[in-house]
């Protein structure tokens, strides 16, 4: 909704500021100078990125516009998951841990957290460390490092979106110069005509190298820089995973643990110790959804 508002509010200025100082909206329309601009930029965008990437950049697109970022359900069944696992780490068997991690599709500890069980990524990132400790001989340091490694790897995937944006953004302005270049020499063409005629094409001409400053500084870079905020917030539940973990691993009893997660989560966005503990004693019900 922010970025519709925010883009309204941006036209609307524009355009008013413009025709409060006598513009005729007439003279910019130029749909031929969009397509100039617009097909170039999304040619180069193809040609620039491999197809995953260009299906995951549309992807984020939706997300930017939806602000698809985790929400206080997202966080309390993050740590309410890691909650049982670890508690089960210290209560239970290494066989009925491993019929949680092994198949967590139907485990009844994660089948209590649907939003971790709908995210592919986070739950096997989960699963997966789990059982490194199970097995015993990974020494917290070396957990980390791994941890580590892996959330760069993560994040640097999922900020290949925001990069394909900030490309295409950056190009814009070039893209709408070469627009207004051959707007010029089209005028150059018509040079014998009258001064209203020449006026005209070159005015038009000068509407393309607007274009490619407006869609880069105003349309294209605040979208890139949404998709690199909603992604980066996305990657913190990686984080809370990592930071729980490793308390736990050290020494730390599942509620301290828990205690080292939350407090990765932004002070706006963090759940209530309150709102946590109630999660522990129930499992998905116990906390509000944002």
């Amino acid at each position: 909704m922010n970025m519709i508002i925010g883009f309204v509010i941006t036209l609307g200025c524009v355009l008013g500021g413009y025709m409060a100082m006598g513009g005729k909206l007439g003279v910019l329309n130029q749909p031929f100078e969009l397509v100039i601009i617009g097909g170039a930029g999304i040619g180069g965008f193809i040609m620039s990125n491999p197809t995953k990437v260009i299906k995951d950049t549309m992807k984020a697109l939706g997300e930017a516009f939806k602000n698809k970022v985790p929400k206080e359900r997202e966080y309390l069944d993050t740590l309410s998951i890691l909650y049982a696992l670890m508690r089960d780490l210290r209560t239970k068997s290494r066989n009925e841990i491993e019929a949680h991690i092994d198949n967590p599709d139907e485990s009844e500890l994660f089948l209590l957290a649907p939003t971790v069980l709908e995210n592919k990524e986070l739950t096997s990132f989960i699963c997966d460390y789990v059982r490194l400790i199970i097995i015993g001989n990974a020494r917290p340091h070396e957990i980390e490092a791994l941890m580590d490694e892996e959330i760069q790897t993560i994040s640097t995937d999922r900020l290949k979106a925001y990069n394909a944006m900030s490309t295409l953004s950056d190009a814009f302005p070039a893209i709408g110069i070469i627009a207004a270049v051959l707007g010029v020499i089209k005028a150059m063409g018509a040079i014998t005509e009258s001064p209203e005629v020449l006026g005209g094409l070159i005015g038009a001409a000068l509407v393309g190298t607007m274009l490619g400053i407006f869609l880069c500084y105003c349309v294209v870079s605040p979208v890139a820089t949404n998709i690199k905020i909603v992604r980066t917030k996305q990657n913190r539940l990686y984080t809370i995973v990592k930071q729980t973990l490793l308390a736990y691993m050290n020494g730390s009893v599942p509620q301290v643990a828990l205690e080292h997660g939350r407090k990765t989560i932004s002070s706006y966005e963090r759940p209530s110790i309150d709102a946590v503990e109630q999660e522990m004693m129930n499992p998905g019900g116990g906390g509000q959804a944002a």
